[in-house]
């Protein structure tokens, strides 16, 4: 294993993610290099959607962190001291989950294991939701549910490829192959948060990693030079930090408008 000082309580600190890159600030730079950048310097705070406090709370059952999770994110309950709905259904998610055995199996493994690498000369931090050491490395989700999501010109396409959870797939088996010399499969142990919650455990063909993979080499270098202020973020236009920090310069045709 590759000897690192990272552990839970510095593991997202401001240097732990100006020395490495991570799967989400990965995306984050695929996105817009500016967002991405302006989070990495403080000078931007995405806001925390329900959506994700959903997830962060399932996540944080099965990591054994509930409570403290409960201490540190007081508005997810009301002024009586109940849980709001949204978490209310967050308890249904992890009781639905409980309730099957082959998903528990998958959740069994070692959690939050923290590993570091590199890909193409770029620093890179991982934590495994769930490690089964010389077998496989599985993630969790809780997403809206598991139809094909709007990828504009590319059309619908599936939500794992949306999120990027293959990138992320790619990212963690790569690690996990320097850390151990073993190429491991990637599973997502995923579950909606529909009326009914559905579940599933899904694999990401090699293939498709492989691919990723390759999208990671090509770009990683070029966001790690604007890490280091070598050169300059390109902005996307249409993200909310963007718009934030818009400047009018004239007037635009409005069919020009997107």
């Amino acid at each position: 294993m590759i000897k690192h000082d990272l552990i839970e309580e510095n593991y997202y600190s401001p240097e732990s993610n100006m020395t490495y890159m991570s799967a989400s600030q990965f995306k984050d730079f695929l996105s817009c290099e500016s967002m991405a950048l302006a989070k990495l310097n403080l000078k931007y705070n995405e806001p925390k959607s329900t959506a994700l406090l959903v997830g962060s709370y399932v996540d944080a059952h099965f990591e054994g962190t509930l409570d403290i999770f409960k201490a540190k994110n007081s508005d997810i309950f009301t002024q009586k001291g109940e849980l709001k709905a949204p978490y209310k259904k967050a308890e249904e998610v992890i009781s639905r989950i409980e309730r099957d055995g082959m998903f528990s199996s998958f959740m069994s493994g070692a959690k939050q294991v923290i590993m570091i690498g590199e890909i193409a000369n770029v620093p890179f931090k991982i934590k495994i939701d769930s490690y089964f050491e010389n077998e496989m490395i599985v993630d969790l989700k809780v997403i809206k549910d598991f139809e094909r999501i709007w990828a504009g010109n590319l059309g619908k396409i599936p939500f794992v490829e949306f999120w990027g959870y293959d990138i992320q797939g790619a990212i963690y088996q790569e690690i996990v192959r320097q850390n151990t010399g073993m190429l491991l499969p990637f599973y997502i142990a995923a579950a909606t948060k529909e009326d009914e919650p559905n579940i599933e455990i899904m694999e990401i063909e090699q293939s498709r990693l492989d691919y990723c993979l390759g999208i990671v080499k090509e770009n990683a270098p070029g966001f790690a030079e604007i890490k280091s202020g070598l050169i300059l973020p390109n902005k996307c236009g249409k993200c909310d930090y963007c718009k934030s920090v818009k400047i009018l310069e004239g007037i635009v045709n409005y069919k020009n408008v997107r």
